[in-house]
């Protein structure tokens, strides 16, 4: 586990007290000083004062649960947009100039889109449903102008 700037005071510390008191010569406990302040792990810190008394500091070393209030903010990861959903859209959109060529496509596409949204949680679902009125119109205009023809044809003749 990795130690906090406070866990590296404690053990400056427990040197401190092990210099004042006599156990440590002066050149060993300025070696064992700039290493603690170095110290990245609780492991370190424990190897450089284990061979001291440490009084009620010693449980300082050991891991304890941090509260939630201190735990550090994992950054979210970034949603993705469909691709089927982009599809859907770029088809329905490309129904307008091709005469409703590609409005088949768009709907099937933006269907699919739609169930993989729901299932995955990507992004999308805007593009999904674009993609299927535009396909759904370009359908409906095209069965506009086949019903048209057939009634021109079948009624035509007055």
């Amino acid at each position: 586990m990795r130690a906090s700037h406070a866990d590296r005071e404690r053990a400056v510390d427990v040197l401190k007290a092990g210099f004042a008191e006599g156990r440590l010569p002066q050149a060993e406990y300025e070696q064992r000083i700039g290493r603690a302040y170095e110290a990245k792990t609780h492991s370190e810190l424990q190897m450089l004062v284990s061979d001291l008394p440490q009084g009620p500091a010693a449980q300082a070393f050991e891991p304890r649960p941090v509260p939630a209030t201190f735990m550090p903010m994992q950054m979210p990861q970034p949603v993705r947009t469909s691709s089927t959903a982009t599809g859907a859209l770029v088809c329905g959109i490309l129904s307008l100039p091709t005469w409703g060529l590609t409005s088949i496509p768009a709907v099937i596409l933006g269907h699919k889109a739609r169930a993989e949204i729901r299932r995955t949680g990507e992004r999308g679902d805007g593009q999904a449903l674009a993609g299927l009125v535009m396909g759904w119109l370009g359908i409906g205009g095209w069965a506009l102008i086949l019903l048209g023809i057939t009634f021109t044809v079948l009624f035509g003749h007055y």
